[in-house]
C-alpha cells in the first residue's frame, strides 16, 4: 500500500454529502458501512473511503490516530 493514501485520509475532507468538509478519517462508521453497501463513488475519493472502511473493518484505526498526531489539520 502506498503510504500517501494514509496520509490523504487524515488531512483530506469529504467533498459532498452530509459529511462534507469533515476529514475522511472522522466520517462515522455507519456511513462508511452504508457506503460500502451502495458503492463506493469512482476515483481517489472511492479508493480512500474503501481503504478506510478496511481499516475500520480490521481495527486498525490506531494507524490513523497516530497519522493525525504528525499531519495536523489546517485551520
Amino acid at each position: 500500500m502506498n503510504p500517501e493514501i494514509l496520509v490523504d485520509l487524515v488531512t483530506k475532507t469529504m467533498p459532498f454529502g452530509k459529511y462534507k468538509g469533515w476529514l475522511l478519517c472522522d466520517i462515522p462508521e455507519h456511513y462508511l458501512v452504508w457506503m460500502h453497501g451502495q458503492g463506493f463513488p469512482e476515483g481517489k475519493l472511492g479508493m480512500w473511503l474503501s481503504t478506510l472502511y478496511e481499516i475500520r473493518l480490521n481495527g486498525l484505526e490506531e494507524i490513523l490516530r497516530e497519522l493525525k498526531k504528525r499531519y495536523p489539520a489546517k485551520q
